[in-house]
């Protein structure tokens, strides 16, 4: 899964921003995040009325069916491999597909009892963006909550020794295709694959990470290079 990740080099009025992901229209202010985790309100790109737009949506994906809002809480990952056939998901695969602006993840590596936290990163150290889906949806009391969760995927080479599982990391060119919404969702599930694994690196960061109240620049610093 992805539970925890960061956009840390980041904040909305960045020329930076606009360059790498746009054309698109500013809709969320936002500064550098450390240690985002579920339920906060996440930095996406979604494709709307003609043009992208970057807007803060709740992480962990809330039906526009559901009863009450807490099914986002189980929802922050999706696997590639069921979407089609989850009730969940198959919906916002259709017709929702996002951007979740990013530019690095955590995972957690067991050895014994103990778990260590990794940082993965491109190599490069640039923003990348996950495939996401989202959905809106409309509380008892007439709000609107906009939600979105992150895709998964087998791991690469890379991720093989830290987890089972990783986040689909979209190649560039492939963005603009992943968010139009009159691409049926056949055409880019084959999009849904491990970033390759000669693209990233991985390294051990503080337990500080395990925690998401310390969203603090210790958290991206490296403890040792492992990889």
């Amino acid at each position: 899964m992805c539970g925890r990740y960061s956009f840390s080099k980041f904040k909305s009025n960045d020329n930076d921003i606009i360059k790498r992901f746009g054309p698109v229209q500013l809709e969320f202010e936002f500064g550098p995040r450390y240690n985002i985790a579920p339920s906060q309100q996440v930095p996406v790109v979604i494709h709307k009325d003609g043009g992208n737009h970057l807007l803060g949506l709740r992480w962990g994906l809330i039906p526009y069916w559901a009863k009450d809002e807490h099914l986002g809480n189980k929802l922050i990952n999706a696997r590639a491999e069921t979407l089609e056939e989850k009730p969940s998901f198959r919906r916002s695969f259709e017709q929702k597909r996002c951007l979740v602006l990013a530019d690095g993840f955590y995972e957690w590596r067991k050895e014994g009892r103990i778990k260590k936290p990794f940082r993965i990163t491109l190599k490069d150290g640039g923003p990348f963006a996950f495939a996401g889906l989202w959905d809106s949806w409309l509380s008892p009391t007439g709000q609107t909550i906009n939600t979105c969760t992150i895709i998964t995927t087998t791991p690469n080479e890379l991720m093989e020794p830290i987890h089972n599982r990783m986040p689909v990391i979209l190649q560039k060119d492939t963005e603009p295709l992943w968010l139009r919404a009159d691409i049926p969702s056949r055409e880019v599930k084959g999009l849904l694959t491990p970033f390759p694994a000669e693209g990233m690196v991985a390294y051990e960061v503080s337990s500080l990470v395990n925690s998401p109240r310390n969203d603090l620049p210790e958290c991206v610093l490296p403890v040792s290079s492992l990889f």
